[in-house]
Parts: C-alpha cells; sequence; structure tokens
C-alpha cells in the first residue's frame, strides 16, 4: 500500500512515515508542492497525504491540478493535513476534491483510522475481511492470519501480501506489485521482487486443501488463490 506524504516539516514528516511505515504501509515524501505535483503525474499511489502551506506550490493548487488530469490517477484519494484549519481554507479544499480533511495538531491514532477508511472506500472494500481459502486480512487492524493462525512478515512481505489479496483470484503485473512493495527511493534489484515472493510463498506452504498459493504467470505477473481453485 504506497502512500505520498507531501509535507515541508522534515521532523514531522520522519515520524508520521514511521508511524505510518509500522502499520505496513509503503511511504514515499515530498517536500514540495512542485515535486508532489511532479509525482503525482507519474506515480501511482493508494493516498495521498496533503500539507497545504507548501513551498514552490500551494496544497490546493496541487489537489486542483491532480483532480483537473482525471482518469484513475486524478481519483486518488486525497487527505489534507495541515495548521490553516479555518472555515475558508477547508470548504475550499473539499470542494476542490478532498476525501478527508485533518487539522494539525492532531493524534496520531486519528489519523491511522481515517487512513485506512478511506483506503477501504477507495477499494470498495465494504467487507472488514478479505479471504482467500485459509489466508485473512482485516483490513481495520491490517493483519493477516493463516488457518486461524497470526502470521509473521516483514513489512515488504506484508505490503505485497495485501496487494495480492486485495486482487484474489485475479493476475496481477509484476510492475504493479513492485510499485505496492518498494518506494521510489529504494535503491533495489528489479529481481528484489521474486526474493519477496519466494519467502512468502515459504509462509503460505501447507498441505491444507483451502491453503493459499502464489503462481508465477510467465510474461503477466502473479496470481494468489486457494489451492482448491487451482485445480
Amino acid at each position: 500500500m504506497r502512500i505520498l506524504l507531501v509535507e515541508d516539516h522534515l521532523e514531522l514528516s520522519r515520524w508520521l512515515s514511521r508511524a505510518l511505515q509500522d502499520v505496513h504501509m509503503t511511504v514515499e515524501c515530498a517536500s514540495n508542492g512542485a515535486d508532489a505535483d511532479a509525482l503525482l503525474h507519474t506515480q501511482d499511489y493508494a493516498l495521498v497525504l496533503l500539507d497545504l502551506t507548501l513551498p514552490k506550490m500551494d496544497g490546493l493548487d496541487v489537489l486542483r491540478r491532480l483532480r483537473a488530469r482525471g482518469g484513475a490517477r486524478g481519483k486518488t484519494p486525497v487527505m489534507i493535513l495541515t495548521a490553516r484549519g479555518g472555515l475558508d481554507d477547508r470548504v475550499q479544499g473539499l470542494n476542490l476534491g478532498a476525501d478527508d480533511y485533518l487539522a494539525k495538531p492532531f493524534e496520531l491514532a486519528e489519523l491511522e483510522a481515517r487512513v485506512k477508511a478511506l483506503l477501504r472506500r477507495s477499494q470498495g472494500n465494504e467487507a472488514l475481511v478479505l479471504r482467500c481459502g485459509a489466508l485473512h486480512f482485516d483490513t481495520v487492524t491490517r493483519m493477516f492470519t493463516y488457518g486461524g493462525t497470526a502470521l509473521a512478515l516483514t513489512p515488504r512481505e506484508h505490503a505485497a501480501l495485501e496487494a495480492l489479496i486485495g486482487r484474489a483470484g485475479r493476475a496481477i503485473s509484476k510492475d504493479t506489485l513492485f510499485g505496492a512493495v518498494f518506494a521510489l527511493d529504494d535503491d533495489v534489484n528489479p529481481d528484489a521482487l521474486d526474493l519477496v515472493i519466494h519467502r512468502v510463498r515459504k509462509k503460505l506452504d501447507s498441505a491444507a486443501a483451502d491453503a493459499a498459493a502464489i503462481t508465477t504467470l510467465r510474461g503477466i505477473g502473479y496470481l494468489l488463490q486457494a489451492r482448491d481453485a487451482a485445480h
């Protein structure tokens, strides 16, 4: 789950990044509006956390340009995080297409809850638990269980499996999965994704009939499905 955090206060940006990474999200950061606008023009994100008072381009202008692009990227959910808590700013942000608004200072628990709610709505996941055979993912707690037992995963393994279970039974391209697991500034070889998938496969290895399995589709990508559905 890749998120763009647009915040020019570097200490706050680092703190929020660590907190979101702790709940298994991949966070990329931009410290000014121009960089954020460039990233949103070329990259896909599940959510944008957007400050308003930014150097080089105001946050409202970033939001306006994002919505004007249309298409899938133009519909990316945006939560405004700002100390500009006046009514006019809130109304203008919402009218420009912001999905939520949280005034600084805020409690981390409230931010996490709102982020999770926005992600659920944007992905059309009305059900709180996603299932693929014995593999279950609670979209509120963001925890995986397998055969009723909590599944221990590294952050990258978690990101990969979350992307896969969100499309269980459907193929996901290698490029799409790579973007969900690694941030743009991660210095990794493209083959690093294969290693992550290998480790996840080992953790899903089971003789149970309803075990979940990841299949490599050559030239296409990967597919997560229950073993009994594959036969």
